[in-house]
């Protein structure tokens, strides 16, 4: 599992060759979710601060996360996306 970011505890990753629709996960301690790149459909339970934050994220960083949902698709390593600020 790549970890493509790491901000304010919360850890984002993606699986190599992971199902359809391109997404990621994000966890914060015992809490884990899954974000849908595209549409920004979250799956799972997170505490409504991390959630924002990881979202926020998610918004400037789409581009990038298909970049890397396709490179993790093919078995590369993903490149590192910058931490929210």
């Amino acid at each position: 599992m790549p970890v493509i970011s790491r901000f304010l505890g919360i850890i984002i990753a993606m699986y190599w060759d992971d199902h359809s629709p391109p997404h990621f996960h994000a966890k914060y301690g015992e809490y884990e979710i899954t974000v849908d790149i595209v549409t920004g459909i979250i799956q799972g339970r997170f505490p409504k601060r991390a959630l924002h934050h990881v979202l926020e994220w998610h918004d400037l960083h789409r581009d990038e996360l298909l970049e890397d949902w396709h490179l993790c698709q093919t078995r590369n390593a993903p490149k590192p996306i910058e931490p929210l600020e």
